[in-house]
Protein backbone atom coordinates (compact mmCIF):
# COMPACT_ATOMS: atom_id res chain seq x y z
CA UNK A 1 0.00 0.00 0.00
CA UNK A 2 1.60 3.05 -1.08
CA UNK A 3 1.68 6.05 1.53
CA UNK A 4 -0.77 7.99 -0.40
CA UNK A 5 -3.51 5.79 -0.13
CA UNK A 6 -3.97 5.56 3.09
CA UNK A 7 -6.03 8.69 2.91
CA UNK A 8 -8.50 7.04 0.76
CA UNK A 9 -9.08 4.55 2.75
CA UNK A 10 -12.65 3.73 4.19
CA UNK A 11 -14.08 1.59 7.05
CA UNK A 12 -14.51 -1.32 5.43
CA UNK A 13 -11.06 -1.13 3.47
CA UNK A 14 -9.30 -0.33 6.49
CA UNK A 15 -11.11 -3.43 8.80
CA UNK A 16 -9.86 -5.64 5.45
CA UNK A 17 -6.64 -4.78 6.00
CA UNK A 18 -6.60 -4.86 9.78
CA UNK A 19 -7.84 -8.95 9.56
CA UNK A 20 -4.89 -9.70 6.90
CA UNK A 21 -2.81 -8.41 8.89
CA UNK A 22 -1.64 -5.69 6.13
CA UNK A 23 -1.79 -2.73 9.06
CA UNK A 24 -0.60 -3.08 12.40
CA UNK A 25 -2.73 -1.62 15.36
CA UNK A 26 0.16 1.13 15.42
CA UNK A 27 -0.25 2.18 11.79
CA UNK A 28 -4.17 2.47 12.32
CA UNK A 29 -3.06 4.57 15.11
CA UNK A 30 -0.37 7.43 13.66
CA UNK A 31 -3.30 7.34 10.83
CA UNK A 32 -6.20 8.42 13.11
CA UNK A 33 -3.79 11.18 14.80
CA UNK A 34 -2.79 12.38 11.59
CA UNK A 35 -6.15 13.10 9.88
CA UNK A 36 -6.08 10.70 7.27
CA UNK A 37 -9.82 8.81 7.34
CA UNK A 38 -11.10 12.21 8.14
CA UNK A 39 -11.76 12.87 4.11
CA UNK A 40 -13.61 9.25 3.69
CA UNK A 41 -16.31 11.04 6.58
CA UNK A 42 -15.23 8.36 9.87
CA UNK A 43 -14.75 10.45 12.63
CA UNK A 44 -14.80 7.57 14.93
CA UNK A 45 -12.95 4.75 13.05
CA UNK A 46 -14.61 1.22 14.07
CA UNK A 47 -13.87 0.62 17.72
CA UNK A 48 -10.54 0.39 18.45
CA UNK A 49 -11.20 -2.24 20.42
CA UNK A 50 -11.59 -4.11 16.93
CA UNK A 51 -7.51 -3.18 16.49
CA UNK A 52 -7.00 -5.15 19.93
CA UNK A 53 -9.05 -7.77 18.66
CA UNK A 54 -7.45 -8.32 15.52
CA UNK A 55 -4.40 -11.18 16.12
CA UNK A 56 -1.26 -10.03 15.66
CA UNK A 57 1.54 -12.23 14.37
CA UNK A 58 5.06 -13.18 15.57
CA UNK A 59 6.54 -12.59 18.78
CA UNK A 60 7.72 -14.81 21.33
CA UNK A 61 5.57 -15.62 24.38
CA UNK A 62 7.00 -16.99 28.38
CA UNK A 63 4.40 -18.37 29.99
CA UNK A 64 4.70 -20.45 33.55
CA UNK A 65 3.23 -23.30 35.09
CA UNK A 66 3.06 -24.16 38.62
CA UNK A 67 3.86 -28.00 38.38
CA UNK A 68 8.07 -28.76 37.69
CA UNK A 69 9.74 -31.94 38.04
CA UNK A 70 11.53 -34.36 36.86
CA UNK A 71 8.97 -36.78 35.82
CA UNK A 72 7.85 -33.94 33.33
CA UNK A 73 6.51 -36.11 29.86
CA UNK A 74 5.19 -35.11 26.43
CA UNK A 75 3.93 -38.91 26.78
CA UNK A 76 -0.05 -38.30 26.61
CA UNK A 77 -0.51 -41.70 28.51
CA UNK A 78 2.28 -40.38 31.80
CA UNK A 79 0.41 -36.66 31.83
CA UNK A 80 -1.11 -36.00 34.99
CA UNK A 81 -1.00 -32.18 35.77
CA UNK A 82 -1.68 -29.45 34.48
CA UNK A 83 1.87 -28.56 32.84
CA UNK A 84 2.11 -31.59 31.48
CA UNK A 85 -1.36 -30.51 29.83
CA UNK A 86 -0.48 -27.35 28.72
CA UNK A 87 2.87 -29.10 26.80
CA UNK A 88 1.32 -31.31 25.38
CA UNK A 89 -1.27 -29.38 23.36
CA UNK A 90 1.73 -27.68 22.08
CA UNK A 91 2.88 -30.36 20.20
CA UNK A 92 -0.13 -32.64 19.63
CA UNK A 93 -3.79 -32.69 18.66
CA UNK A 94 -6.99 -34.79 19.52
CA UNK A 95 -9.38 -36.25 17.24
CA UNK A 96 -11.87 -33.86 19.00
CA UNK A 97 -11.79 -30.57 21.31
CA UNK A 98 -13.67 -28.71 23.83
CA UNK A 99 -15.12 -25.91 23.32
CA UNK A 100 -15.97 -23.03 25.57
CA UNK A 101 -19.59 -24.32 26.20
CA UNK A 102 -18.26 -27.99 27.21
CA UNK A 103 -18.90 -29.41 23.60
CA UNK A 104 -16.83 -31.60 21.80
CA UNK A 105 -15.97 -30.54 18.78
CA UNK A 106 -14.09 -32.32 15.79
CA UNK A 107 -9.92 -31.80 15.43
CA UNK A 108 -8.38 -34.34 14.03
CA UNK A 109 -11.39 -36.17 12.92
CA UNK A 110 -13.62 -34.42 10.73
CA UNK A 111 -16.63 -36.66 12.16
CA UNK A 112 -17.65 -38.94 14.35
CA UNK A 113 -21.06 -40.85 14.16
CA UNK A 114 -22.75 -43.57 16.20
CA UNK A 115 -26.39 -44.76 16.02
CA UNK A 116 -26.10 -47.15 19.26
CA UNK A 117 -23.19 -45.58 21.50
CA UNK A 118 -21.05 -48.90 20.70
CA UNK A 119 -20.15 -49.02 17.31
CA UNK A 120 -19.00 -45.49 16.15
CA UNK A 121 -17.07 -44.21 13.04
CA UNK A 122 -14.44 -41.87 12.89
CA UNK A 123 -13.10 -40.03 9.78
CA UNK A 124 -10.45 -37.87 9.69
CA UNK A 125 -9.41 -34.62 8.60
CA UNK A 126 -7.04 -34.67 5.20
CA UNK A 127 -3.85 -32.86 4.38
CA UNK A 128 -2.81 -33.04 8.19
CA UNK A 129 0.64 -33.62 8.57
CA UNK A 130 2.81 -34.70 11.49
CA UNK A 131 6.19 -32.29 12.38
CA UNK A 132 8.29 -35.06 10.44
CA UNK A 133 6.33 -34.21 7.54
CA UNK A 134 4.49 -37.95 7.65
CA UNK A 135 0.64 -37.44 7.34
CA UNK A 136 -1.92 -38.52 9.70
CA UNK A 137 -3.42 -41.87 8.81
CA UNK A 138 -6.02 -43.91 10.32
CA UNK A 139 -3.17 -46.33 11.88
CA UNK A 140 -1.91 -43.53 13.92
CA UNK A 141 -4.89 -43.04 15.83
CA UNK A 142 -5.53 -47.42 15.94
CA UNK A 143 -1.90 -46.90 17.78
CA UNK A 144 -2.62 -43.88 19.84
CA UNK A 145 -5.93 -45.22 21.38
CA UNK A 146 -5.13 -48.63 21.99
CA UNK A 147 -1.73 -48.22 23.53
CA UNK A 148 -3.21 -46.85 26.53
CA UNK A 149 -4.92 -50.98 26.90
CA UNK A 150 -1.10 -52.10 27.83
CA UNK A 151 -0.52 -52.73 31.24
CA UNK A 152 3.30 -52.04 30.79
CA UNK A 153 2.62 -48.75 29.19
CA UNK A 154 0.80 -47.93 32.88
CA UNK A 155 -1.44 -45.18 31.45
CA UNK A 156 -3.05 -42.86 33.22
CA UNK A 157 -6.39 -43.41 31.37
CA UNK A 158 -6.17 -47.38 31.46
CA UNK A 159 -9.10 -48.31 32.50
CA UNK A 160 -10.90 -45.46 30.57
CA UNK A 161 -9.00 -47.57 27.38
CA UNK A 162 -11.09 -50.86 28.04
CA UNK A 163 -14.07 -49.27 26.77
CA UNK A 164 -12.67 -50.02 23.65
CA UNK A 165 -13.25 -53.31 22.43
CA UNK A 166 -11.32 -52.83 19.17
CA UNK A 167 -10.02 -50.00 17.35
CA UNK A 168 -9.35 -50.71 13.15
CA UNK A 169 -8.63 -48.82 10.62
CA UNK A 170 -11.40 -49.23 7.76
CA UNK A 171 -8.74 -47.56 5.17
CA UNK A 172 -6.54 -44.52 5.43
CA UNK A 173 -9.10 -41.84 6.34
CA UNK A 174 -11.90 -43.65 8.53
CA UNK A 175 -11.50 -45.52 11.67
CA UNK A 176 -14.01 -48.22 13.55
CA UNK A 177 -14.03 -47.77 17.39
CA UNK A 178 -15.88 -51.03 18.88
CA UNK A 179 -16.96 -49.74 22.99
CA UNK A 180 -18.00 -52.72 25.27
CA UNK A 181 -20.66 -51.17 25.97
CA UNK A 182 -22.90 -47.77 24.71
CA UNK A 183 -20.56 -44.45 25.99
CA UNK A 184 -22.79 -41.26 23.77
CA UNK A 185 -19.72 -39.57 26.05
CA UNK A 186 -17.19 -40.98 23.54
CA UNK A 187 -16.83 -37.80 21.63
CA UNK A 188 -16.05 -36.18 25.01
CA UNK A 189 -13.50 -38.40 26.49
CA UNK A 190 -11.77 -38.53 23.13
CA UNK A 191 -11.03 -35.31 23.63
CA UNK A 192 -9.08 -35.95 26.83
CA UNK A 193 -5.17 -35.21 26.92
CA UNK A 194 -4.27 -38.61 27.74
CA UNK A 195 -5.71 -39.44 24.34
CA UNK A 196 -3.64 -37.44 21.98
CA UNK A 197 -2.63 -38.69 18.75
CA UNK A 198 1.14 -39.78 18.30
CA UNK A 199 2.50 -41.50 14.76
CA UNK A 200 1.89 -45.42 14.69
CA UNK A 201 4.93 -47.12 16.31
CA UNK A 202 6.36 -43.84 18.73
CA UNK A 203 7.95 -44.78 22.01
CA UNK A 204 10.22 -42.21 22.63
CA UNK A 205 8.63 -38.71 23.49
CA UNK A 206 11.82 -36.76 23.79
CA UNK A 207 10.84 -34.85 20.20
CA UNK A 208 7.14 -34.07 20.76
CA UNK A 209 6.39 -35.58 17.37
CA UNK A 210 2.73 -34.61 16.57
CA UNK A 211 0.48 -32.29 14.67
CA UNK A 212 0.19 -29.61 17.27
CA UNK A 213 0.62 -25.87 16.56
CA UNK A 214 4.01 -25.51 17.81
CA UNK A 215 7.28 -28.19 17.06
CA UNK A 216 9.39 -29.03 19.69
CA UNK A 217 12.63 -27.13 19.86
CA UNK A 218 13.37 -28.01 23.56
CA UNK A 219 12.34 -30.27 26.16
CA UNK A 220 14.11 -29.97 30.19
CA UNK A 221 12.26 -31.72 32.35
CA UNK A 222 11.53 -29.87 35.20
CA UNK A 223 13.17 -26.64 33.37
CA UNK A 224 11.20 -25.68 30.22
CA UNK A 225 9.95 -26.20 26.60
CA UNK A 226 10.49 -23.95 23.84
CA UNK A 227 7.82 -24.83 20.89
CA UNK A 228 7.90 -22.69 17.67
CA UNK A 229 5.29 -22.18 15.10
CA UNK A 230 4.37 -25.36 13.15
CA UNK A 231 4.67 -23.50 9.84
CA UNK A 232 1.57 -26.62 8.05
CA UNK A 233 -0.20 -26.42 11.06
CA UNK A 234 -3.84 -27.51 9.55
CA UNK A 235 -5.57 -24.82 11.44
CA UNK A 236 -6.04 -21.70 8.96
CA UNK A 237 -4.22 -18.84 10.70
CA UNK A 238 -2.76 -20.77 13.95
CA UNK A 239 -0.86 -19.96 15.53
CA UNK A 240 -0.34 -16.17 16.07
CA UNK A 241 3.01 -16.78 17.88
CA UNK A 242 6.35 -17.42 16.41
CA UNK A 243 7.64 -19.08 19.92
CA UNK A 244 6.35 -19.79 22.67
CA UNK A 245 8.73 -20.71 25.84
CA UNK A 246 6.81 -23.41 28.20
CA UNK A 247 8.90 -22.67 32.34
CA UNK A 248 7.59 -24.77 35.33
CA UNK A 249 7.61 -22.49 38.12
CA UNK A 250 6.36 -24.30 41.18
CA UNK A 251 6.98 -21.07 43.46
CA UNK A 252 4.02 -19.04 42.77
CA UNK A 253 6.05 -15.35 44.16
CA UNK A 254 8.41 -15.92 41.33
CA UNK A 255 6.15 -16.04 38.99
CA UNK A 256 3.61 -13.34 40.11
CA UNK A 257 7.25 -11.53 40.42
CA UNK A 258 8.15 -12.56 36.47
CA UNK A 259 4.90 -11.13 35.76
CA UNK A 260 5.15 -7.83 37.25
CA UNK A 261 8.96 -7.51 35.96
CA UNK A 262 7.74 -8.19 32.04
CA UNK A 263 10.01 -11.22 32.05
CA UNK A 264 6.83 -13.50 32.10
CA UNK A 265 3.63 -12.79 29.51
CA UNK A 266 1.36 -15.44 31.34
CA UNK A 267 1.17 -18.10 34.01
CA UNK A 268 -1.16 -20.52 35.75
CA UNK A 269 -2.24 -21.00 39.06
CA UNK A 270 -2.26 -17.53 41.06
CA UNK A 271 -3.69 -17.57 44.48
CA UNK A 272 -6.11 -15.08 45.76
CA UNK A 273 -4.03 -13.03 47.63
CA UNK A 274 -1.38 -12.38 44.69
CA UNK A 275 -4.60 -11.71 42.02
CA UNK A 276 -5.45 -8.87 44.35
CA UNK A 277 -1.95 -7.86 43.92
CA UNK A 278 -1.63 -8.16 40.24
CA UNK A 279 -5.19 -6.25 39.70
CA UNK A 280 -3.33 -3.71 41.63
CA UNK A 281 -0.40 -3.40 39.03
CA UNK A 282 -1.98 -0.30 37.10
CA UNK A 283 -2.92 -2.15 34.75
CA UNK A 284 0.05 -3.52 33.78
CA UNK A 285 -1.16 -7.07 34.53
CA UNK A 286 -4.64 -8.50 34.85
CA UNK A 287 -6.27 -11.74 36.42
CA UNK A 288 -8.25 -14.21 34.29
CA UNK A 289 -10.83 -16.14 36.58
CA UNK A 290 -12.74 -19.29 35.21
CA UNK A 291 -15.79 -21.28 36.93
CA UNK A 292 -14.97 -25.01 36.73
CA UNK A 293 -14.97 -28.28 38.58
CA UNK A 294 -11.43 -27.79 39.58
CA UNK A 295 -11.04 -28.90 43.30
CA UNK A 296 -8.77 -29.13 46.13
CA UNK A 297 -9.07 -32.78 48.10
CA UNK A 298 -8.76 -34.55 51.17
CA UNK A 299 -7.70 -37.79 50.37
CA UNK A 300 -8.33 -41.01 53.05
CA UNK A 301 -7.23 -44.02 51.86
CA UNK A 302 -9.86 -46.01 52.39
CA UNK A 303 -8.03 -49.71 51.90
CA UNK A 304 -5.13 -49.09 55.24
CA UNK A 305 -5.60 -47.69 58.57
CA UNK A 306 -7.17 -45.20 59.46
CA UNK A 307 -9.35 -44.71 56.48
CA UNK A 308 -10.31 -48.39 56.51
CA UNK A 309 -12.91 -47.60 59.56
CA UNK A 310 -15.76 -45.85 58.22
CA UNK A 311 -16.15 -43.98 60.76
CA UNK A 312 -12.65 -42.47 60.63
CA UNK A 313 -14.07 -40.89 57.27
CA UNK A 314 -17.79 -39.86 58.41
CA UNK A 315 -15.69 -37.90 61.69
CA UNK A 316 -13.85 -35.99 59.49
CA UNK A 317 -16.22 -35.04 56.99
CA UNK A 318 -17.85 -33.10 59.54
CA UNK A 319 -14.56 -31.58 60.02
CA UNK A 320 -14.20 -29.79 57.10
CA UNK A 321 -13.88 -25.86 57.12
CA UNK A 322 -15.71 -25.51 53.62
CA UNK A 323 -17.20 -22.04 54.38
CA UNK A 324 -13.92 -20.72 55.34
CA UNK A 325 -11.78 -21.76 52.93
CA UNK A 326 -13.70 -20.69 50.35
CA UNK A 327 -14.02 -17.11 51.93
CA UNK A 328 -9.97 -17.10 53.16
CA UNK A 329 -7.95 -19.56 51.76
CA UNK A 330 -9.53 -18.79 48.10
CA UNK A 331 -11.02 -15.01 48.88
CA UNK A 332 -14.10 -15.67 47.62
CA UNK A 333 -12.73 -17.34 44.21
CA UNK A 334 -14.59 -20.94 44.82
CA UNK A 335 -17.66 -22.65 45.66
CA UNK A 336 -18.59 -24.77 48.83
CA UNK A 337 -18.47 -28.20 47.69
CA UNK A 338 -20.49 -31.35 49.13
CA UNK A 339 -17.81 -34.25 49.17
CA UNK A 340 -19.00 -35.16 45.56
CA UNK A 341 -17.16 -34.01 42.10
CA UNK A 342 -20.13 -32.64 40.86
CA UNK A 343 -20.24 -28.75 41.52
CA UNK A 344 -23.97 -26.78 42.16
CA UNK A 345 -23.99 -25.09 38.62
CA UNK A 346 -23.96 -28.81 36.77
CA UNK A 347 -27.13 -29.68 35.42
CA UNK A 348 -27.07 -33.53 37.02
CA UNK A 349 -26.10 -31.96 40.32
CA UNK A 350 -28.22 -33.94 42.93
CA UNK A 351 -29.33 -30.97 45.38
CA UNK A 352 -30.12 -33.38 47.91
CA UNK A 353 -26.75 -33.56 49.28
CA UNK A 354 -26.21 -30.52 51.50
CA UNK A 355 -22.53 -29.89 52.47
CA UNK A 356 -21.74 -31.02 55.62
CA UNK A 357 -21.34 -28.27 58.36
CA UNK A 358 -18.61 -28.51 60.82
CA UNK A 359 -20.25 -30.53 63.94
CA UNK A 360 -18.25 -30.97 66.83
CA UNK A 361 -20.30 -33.41 67.95
CA UNK A 362 -21.42 -35.77 65.63
CA UNK A 363 -17.03 -36.30 64.97
CA UNK A 364 -16.92 -36.94 68.53
CA UNK A 365 -19.52 -39.62 67.97
CA UNK A 366 -17.85 -41.36 65.13
CA UNK A 367 -13.73 -40.84 66.52
CA UNK A 368 -15.49 -42.84 69.38
CA UNK A 369 -17.04 -45.38 67.23
CA UNK A 370 -13.51 -46.17 65.57
CA UNK A 371 -12.26 -46.09 68.94
CA UNK A 372 -9.62 -42.91 68.18
CA UNK A 373 -10.74 -40.09 70.50
CA UNK A 374 -7.38 -38.49 71.59
CA UNK A 375 -5.58 -40.35 68.63
CA UNK A 376 -2.92 -39.07 66.27
CA UNK A 377 -2.90 -38.68 62.65
CA UNK A 378 -0.97 -37.64 60.31
CA UNK A 379 -1.90 -35.35 57.09
CA UNK A 380 0.36 -34.66 54.26
CA UNK A 381 0.11 -31.60 51.92
CA UNK A 382 2.52 -29.37 49.78
CA UNK A 383 2.34 -25.85 47.97
CA UNK A 384 0.11 -25.07 45.30
CA UNK A 385 -1.94 -27.14 46.09
CA UNK A 386 -5.13 -24.36 46.46
CA UNK A 387 -6.22 -24.00 49.76
CA UNK A 388 -4.45 -26.87 50.81
CA UNK A 389 -2.24 -25.59 53.30
CA UNK A 390 -4.56 -22.45 54.99
CA UNK A 391 -7.78 -25.85 55.13
CA UNK A 392 -5.48 -28.41 56.93
CA UNK A 393 -4.18 -25.83 59.34
CA UNK A 394 -7.99 -24.78 60.01
CA UNK A 395 -8.90 -28.50 60.42
CA UNK A 396 -5.79 -29.13 61.93
CA UNK A 397 -7.71 -26.50 65.06
CA UNK A 398 -11.03 -27.73 64.57
CA UNK A 399 -10.40 -31.49 65.04
CA UNK A 400 -8.34 -30.62 68.18
CA UNK A 401 -11.46 -29.69 69.75
CA UNK A 402 -13.10 -32.61 68.60
CA UNK A 403 -10.67 -34.74 69.97
CA UNK A 404 -8.53 -35.77 67.27
CA UNK A 405 -4.49 -34.37 67.01
CA UNK A 406 -3.77 -33.88 63.49
CA UNK A 407 -0.34 -33.43 62.80
CA UNK A 408 0.15 -31.73 59.40
CA UNK A 409 3.18 -32.26 57.41
CA UNK A 410 4.43 -30.03 54.73
CA UNK A 411 6.51 -31.52 52.05
CA UNK A 412 8.49 -30.32 49.67
CA UNK A 413 6.61 -30.11 46.12
CA UNK A 414 9.33 -31.88 44.23
CA UNK A 415 8.39 -35.78 43.37
CA UNK A 416 4.82 -35.11 45.38
CA UNK A 417 2.93 -36.96 42.71
CA UNK A 418 4.90 -39.65 42.30
CA UNK A 419 6.10 -40.23 45.75
CA UNK A 420 2.72 -38.65 48.32
CA UNK A 421 -0.20 -38.61 46.07
CA UNK A 422 -2.76 -41.45 46.27
CA UNK A 423 0.60 -43.16 48.22
CA UNK A 424 0.18 -41.42 52.24
CA UNK A 425 -2.63 -42.64 53.84
CA UNK A 426 -4.03 -39.14 54.63
CA UNK A 427 -3.16 -36.29 52.39
CA UNK A 428 -3.97 -33.37 50.24
CA UNK A 429 -4.62 -33.48 46.01
CA UNK A 430 -5.48 -31.39 43.25
CA UNK A 431 -7.74 -32.68 40.52
CA UNK A 432 -8.44 -30.35 37.09
CA UNK A 433 -12.17 -30.34 35.91
CA UNK A 434 -13.09 -33.07 33.37
CA UNK A 435 -16.12 -32.35 31.05
CA UNK A 436 -18.01 -35.49 31.98
CA UNK A 437 -19.46 -36.50 34.95
CA UNK A 438 -18.48 -40.23 33.67
CA UNK A 439 -14.70 -39.03 32.83
CA UNK A 440 -14.54 -38.45 36.22
CA UNK A 441 -16.24 -40.90 38.04
CA UNK A 442 -14.27 -43.11 35.49
CA UNK A 443 -10.98 -41.90 36.66
CA UNK A 444 -10.91 -41.09 39.97
CA UNK A 445 -13.92 -43.00 41.37
CA UNK A 446 -14.21 -46.56 39.80
CA UNK A 447 -12.73 -49.83 42.13
CA UNK A 448 -9.97 -50.58 39.06
CA UNK A 449 -9.08 -47.38 38.07
CA UNK A 450 -5.27 -46.27 38.40
CA UNK A 451 -6.14 -42.96 39.85
CA UNK A 452 -8.63 -44.13 42.74
CA UNK A 453 -7.10 -41.67 44.92
CA UNK A 454 -8.95 -43.21 48.13
CA UNK A 455 -8.86 -46.78 46.72
CA UNK A 456 -12.76 -46.96 47.08
CA UNK A 457 -14.08 -49.91 46.15
CA UNK A 458 -17.85 -49.86 45.67
CA UNK A 459 -19.87 -52.45 43.47
CA UNK A 460 -22.86 -50.65 43.18
CA UNK A 461 -21.39 -47.35 42.59
CA UNK A 462 -19.10 -49.74 39.60
CA UNK A 463 -22.13 -51.06 37.53
CA UNK A 464 -24.00 -47.60 37.90
CA UNK A 465 -20.97 -45.77 36.14
CA UNK A 466 -20.88 -48.53 33.10
CA UNK A 467 -25.01 -48.46 32.94
CA UNK A 468 -25.36 -44.71 32.81
CA UNK A 469 -22.82 -44.31 30.09
CA UNK A 470 -25.40 -45.94 27.50
CA UNK A 471 -28.87 -43.92 29.25
CA UNK A 472 -30.25 -41.37 26.59
CA UNK A 473 -33.14 -40.77 28.27
CA UNK A 474 -32.54 -37.43 30.76
CA UNK A 475 -34.73 -38.51 33.64
CA UNK A 476 -32.89 -41.78 34.22
CA UNK A 477 -29.65 -40.39 33.54
CA UNK A 478 -30.15 -37.60 36.17
CA UNK A 479 -31.66 -40.55 38.79
CA UNK A 480 -28.41 -42.87 38.00
CA UNK A 481 -26.14 -39.64 38.85
CA UNK A 482 -28.11 -38.89 41.48
CA UNK A 483 -27.60 -41.84 42.80
CA UNK A 484 -23.70 -42.60 42.40
CA UNK A 485 -23.26 -38.90 43.88
CA UNK A 486 -24.91 -40.53 46.72
CA UNK A 487 -22.83 -43.61 47.10
CA UNK A 488 -19.67 -41.08 46.92
CA UNK A 489 -21.56 -38.86 49.90
CA UNK A 490 -22.16 -41.38 52.30
CA UNK A 491 -19.15 -44.11 51.71
CA UNK A 492 -16.17 -42.79 49.79
CA UNK A 493 -13.03 -41.60 51.11
CA UNK A 494 -12.16 -38.91 48.92
CA UNK A 495 -13.20 -35.38 50.84
CA UNK A 496 -14.32 -32.65 48.54
CA UNK A 497 -14.50 -28.97 50.54
CA UNK A 498 -14.55 -26.54 47.64
CA UNK A 499 -14.61 -26.31 44.39
CA UNK A 500 -11.79 -23.64 43.03
CA UNK A 501 -11.85 -20.86 40.54
CA UNK A 502 -9.29 -21.40 38.10
CA UNK A 503 -6.91 -18.35 38.45
CA UNK A 504 -4.41 -17.31 35.64
CA UNK A 505 -2.22 -14.02 35.44
CA UNK A 506 -1.55 -12.21 32.68
CA UNK A 507 0.40 -9.14 30.86
CA UNK A 508 -1.76 -6.19 29.43
CA UNK A 509 0.05 -7.56 26.39
CA UNK A 510 -1.54 -10.54 26.28
CA UNK A 511 -4.55 -10.85 24.05
CA UNK A 512 -7.05 -13.48 22.71
CA UNK A 513 -7.51 -15.30 26.45
CA UNK A 514 -10.78 -15.88 27.70
CA UNK A 515 -12.46 -18.12 30.67
CA UNK A 516 -12.63 -21.83 29.50
CA UNK A 517 -14.24 -24.03 31.89
CA UNK A 518 -12.53 -27.18 31.22
CA UNK A 519 -9.84 -25.79 32.91
CA UNK A 520 -6.89 -23.27 33.61
CA UNK A 521 -4.89 -21.45 30.71
CA UNK A 522 -8.21 -21.77 27.86
CA UNK A 523 -8.29 -25.46 28.81
CA UNK A 524 -4.53 -26.07 28.50
CA UNK A 525 -4.90 -24.74 24.48
CA UNK A 526 -4.00 -21.33 25.64
CA UNK A 527 -0.96 -21.17 23.27
CA UNK A 528 -2.60 -21.52 19.85
CA UNK A 529 -5.15 -19.06 20.54
CA UNK A 530 -3.03 -15.94 22.01
CA UNK A 531 -1.40 -13.35 20.80
CA UNK A 532 1.08 -10.37 21.79
CA UNK A 533 0.05 -7.22 21.31
CA UNK A 534 2.05 -5.03 19.03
Amino acid sequence: MKKDDEQYLNSAQLSTLLKQGAMSRRNVLKMLSAGAVMSTGIIGFPDLALADSVPVKGGKMRAAMSNASATDTLDPAKANNSADYARQFLFYNALMEIDDTLVATPALASSIHSDDGITWQVKLRQGVTFHNGKNLVADDVVWSLLRHQDPAVASNVFSLAQQFKSITAVNAQEVAIVLSGANFDLPLMLALPAFLIIPAKTTDFTKGIGTGPFTCQTFVPGMHTIGVRNPNYWKPGLPHLDEIELLGVTDQAARVNGLLSGDLHICSAINPGYAKQLEASGGRCKILESKSGMYTDLIIRTDIAPGNNADFVMAMKYLQPREMMVKTALQGYGTVANDTPVPPWHPLYNAELKPRPIDLDKARFHLKKAGMQGAKVEVITTTTLDGAIEGGLMMQNIAQQAGLNINLRRVPYEGYWSAHWMKDPIGYGSINPRPTLDLSFSQFYLSNSANNESKWHNPQFDQLVVAARGVQDPTKRKQMYDDMQKLIYDDCGTLIPMFVSSLDGYSNKVQGLKSWPAGMMMGYRFSENVWLSA
